[in-house]
């Protein structure tokens, strides 16, 4: 396969990969007191694996040579590896360190009264998806009332134009 058609593909892939990096791009901005530090390592790294690959794209329009393509690839590919590990590291860290932030907190039993309200969510928890099938029920006679009134009139059509063809080819009148 020749290089442009491949540069093409990785810049198609790596537009079709902002569903991955334009979120990843929005953590970074975010900055250090909106997101931890795993999450913005983990971003910098999708945007370098995105980034590795947009370059490859270049690469292969410039480039003669195939290994020059494959080491962007290698750099890119180790640099971005070495990103998404440091960040599942930190990730972990930060997992152990909430947990033993939870551990520490006191335990209260809950009051005597807070078996009522258990009740109250039960009825919600039901009443939602009622609604809903309510809801999806109601459309749909909304939406298939006016379909079959239109369909029962297309049928009265076409039935009454094939009478008025055999009438009028009984009678011995010209068609026209």
């Amino acid at each position: 396969m020749s290089q442009p058609v491949l540069a093409l593909g990785c810049a198609v892939v790596t537009a079709a990969g902002s569903v991955w990096y334009l979120p990843a791009l929005a953590d970074l901005r975010a900055g250090a007191a909106d997101r931890p530090l795993s999450r913005r390592t983990a971003a910098l790294a999708c945007l370098t694996g995105w980034g590795t690959l947009g370059a490859i794209a270049l690469v292969l329009l410039v480039a003669t040579a195939w290994w020059v393509p494959a080491g962007v690839a290698v750099v890119g590919g180790t640099a971005a590896a070495a990103l998404w590990t440091d960040a599942a590291v930190r990730r972990a860290g930060e997992q152990r360190e909430a947990a033993r932030q939870w551990a520490q907190l006191p335990h209260v039993p809950l009051p005597a009264d807070a078996h009522r309200h258990r009740g109250a969510v039960a009825a919600l928890a039901v009443a939602g998806p009622v609604a809903g099938a309510a809801a999806v029920v109601v459309l749909g006679v909304i939406v298939t009332v006016p379909a079959l009134v239109v369909g029962l009139f297309l049928v009265i059509a076409v039935r009454h134009t094939r009478m008025v063809r055999r009438t009028t080819a009984n009678h011995g009148h010209p068609r026209s």
